[in-house]
């Protein structure tokens, strides 16, 4: 990302200021996706839309965001931290409005493009703006600002909801959705810090490919987002027709989850300044798997749930470390971060259709025998985010304090 060559400028209280600035914008961000995610059956009526041709139009989303965040980079780069993520995060929430407005297919498919395009760019902005202000802090709180993304996503979608049971015009709603966390947006905006590249230094490519240090911590927080992804969509259907769970308990399940990964993630920070990333998320894996295995051999709904409890508990911290190392792997932490982002919407993106094309020829049970397998994989692949504790990292960056010893380009 953008980085500013005099760190020391920044004081501590200026410091804190800016993590609390920057907790406010994931909020923000996350409470534009609870909102849209509550109207999806709304849209879909107003656009005349089949099943399939919904299933087409929401693949849009990551298509777009994949191709705009290695964008991300050069924006921060020539126009600042603070100024790019300010647009971006306009951009965002103006978003917003855009999917409701669509009255067919091909419509809604342009809208989701531009949607997704903003969604990922901005967050390639504010994980690398929080890595940054981590790095200053000297102490972790990369998982907390995730955990305020999924409080924000809960509060969007509560509000979403509210409005669908007053039978509100979607188009009506996402307006004043928008116009409210634009406002809030900006104004969190207004402390984030405000770094600069250093006048010499060379721009970042517009499109490029991931590095290699990015692929390789992006395939553990696809393993993370690929089972986040199969339990949000496909739990309440798991206990519904695996264990014949009646609909009520079994929607519960999927809120269940939400809120299990949202209050892991606000407590994640202190975890991972105890024991570091590594045995954090090997730990985690540990739970995720042994939550997946108690889902497929689970003979009644309490057990269920109980695994997909501990799934949520076991992957909430995987995707902020994930930004974390990539914030810290290399020469360009945007383009890094660009990368995991990269892999994992895409992992989002797939996992929801391979579990039921799986389900379909086979069954949820062994579906869900796939994510255990995968929530494996994050106690096999954790080391790969050493460089996401803060500790090692800056040890071995030279960093005696808060703020790196030197500039990052």
């Amino acid at each position: 990302m953008t980085t500013d060559s005099t760190a020391a400028v920044f004081g501590t209280e200026q410091v804190r200021r800016a993590r609390y600035a920057i907790a406010a914008v994931f909020a923000v961000h996350g409470a534009v996706t609870g909102s849209f995610a509550t109207r999806v059956p709304w849209i879909q009526d107003h656009a005349g839309l089949s099943a399939g041709q919904l299933g087409i139009a929401l693949a849009f989303p990551a298509i777009g965001a994949s191709l705009a965040m290695p964008l991300a980079g050069a924006i921060s780069h020539r126009f600042g931290a603070r100024t790019a993520l300010r647009g971006l995060l306009m951009l965002w929430t103006l978003a917003l409005i855009l999917p409701s407005m669509a009255p067919s297919l091909l419509t809604l498919c342009a809208a989701l493009l531009v949607y997704g395009a903003s969604a990922g760019m901005s967050d390639v902005a504010m994980n690398a703006l929080g890595v940054e202000v981590e790095n200053r802090l000297n102490k972790s709180i990369m998982s907390g600002l995730h955990g305020m993304w999924s409080v924000g996503a809960l509060v969007g979608s509560a509000a979403g909801t509210v409005a669908a049971h007053l039978g509100a015009d979607a188009r009506l709603h996402h307006v004043i959705a928008a116009l409210v966390l634009t406002a809030l947006g900006l104004i969190a905006c207004r402390q984030v810090l405000d770094l600069h590249s250093e006048p010499d230094a060379e721009a970042p490519p517009r499109f490029t490919l991931p590095p290699r240090s990015a692929l390789i911590i992006g395939a553990v927080g696809f393993c993370a987002v690929f089972a986040e992804g199969a339990s949000l969509d496909w739990s309440a259907v798991y206990l519904r027709d695996v264990l014949d769970s009646s609909a009520g308990l079994a929607a519960a399940s999927t809120t269940a989850f939400a809120l299990t990964m949202a209050v892991a993630r606000i407590a994640g920070d202190r975890v991972v300044d105890r024991f570091g990333a590594v045995r954090t998320v090997r730990t985690g894996g540990v739970l995720a798997t042994v939550g997946g295995v108690l889902v497929v051999t689970a003979p009644n709904m309490v057990l269920a749930l109980c695994g997909f409890g501990l799934m949520g508990l076991g992957i909430a911290v995987v995707v902020p470390l994930a930004f974390a190392a990539a914030g810290r792997s290399g020469s360009n932490p945007s383009r890094a971060i660009a990368g995991v982002a990269t892999i994992t919407y895409t992992s989002g993106l797939i996992a929801p259709s391979a579990i039921g094309s799986l389900a379909e020829a086979t069954s949820l049970v062994v579906s869900f025998g796939l994510v255990s397998v995968l929530a494996f994989g994050l106690v096999l692949g954790a080391g790969v985010l050493r460089a996401g504790d803060r500790k090692v990292s800056s040890s071995d960056a030279g960093v005696p304090g808060a703020a790196p010893a030197e500039p990052r380009p």
